[in-house]
């Protein structure tokens, strides 16, 4: 992803390049982690309906998330036995189990939500600029083509996150939260070896 594409998702580190061609040469383990990636976007959003069920406007919104991201494990899955992969068994995920260690202990109920959105939308839009490295990198056109349509869809996902935010708080609030949390990221990202079998 460009410098001019990944300002426009706010991140402050590009992928390293070594990852896209590690990838590119464990394509079943990524696969398999993709697959796993998508039943958690979908548990994480039914988790936020679950505990948040009075805002209307949250339920209304992710309602139908939880459904496109389990057709997008599908979608992932159908891929896999096409090519003869087995799903295997679910792995660790450094990069989220990370992230979720810098969850703001002590804030205030009301806040705590800011915070969950806030690293919702930042997993989306990491996975949109790993899902166009590739779509513009790997060798085979039908899968460039296949991860090119779930980039379109991380974007409009991280978008819908930081919009949800913006609706339950002020938009000097969202802005500090989320430059915090990309501040957060960058050190993730330098803490973590680049692992060509991992979506993050």
């Amino acid at each position: 992803m460009s410098t001019a594409e990944n300002s426009i998702l706010g991140l402050k580190m590009p992928t390293d390049p070594r990852w896209v061609d590690l990838a590119s040469i464990s394509l079943e383990e990524v696969l398999t982690d993709h697959a796993f990636c998508e039943q958690k976007a979908a548990t994480q959003c039914i988790s936020l309906i679950q505990r948040y069920p009075e805002k209307i406007e949250l339920v209304n919104a992710l309602a139908p998330i939880v459904t496109e991201e389990w057709g997008h494990f599908r979608m992932v899955w159908a891929e896999m036995k096409k090519r003869g992969f087995t799903l295997g068994k679910q792995r660790k995920d450094d990069y989220v189990n990370l992230l979720l260690q810098n969850e703001p202990k002590g804030i205030p109920g009301e806040d705590k939500l800011l915070h969950k959105l806030m690293i919702c939308a930042l997993i989306e839009a990491r996975s949109c600029e790993r899902f166009r490295l590739l779509s513009e990198n790997l060798e085979e056109e039908a899968l460039r083509k296949f991860y090119y349509k779930f980039m379109i869809s991380e974007a409009g996902h991280y978008r819908l996150f930081i919009d949800l935010a913006s609706q339950y708080y002020d938009a000097v609030k969202v802005r500090a939260a989320w430059q915090q949390w990309l501040q957060i990221e960058e050190k993730v990202l330098q803490e973590l070896v680049p692992r060509g079998d991992r979506m993050h």
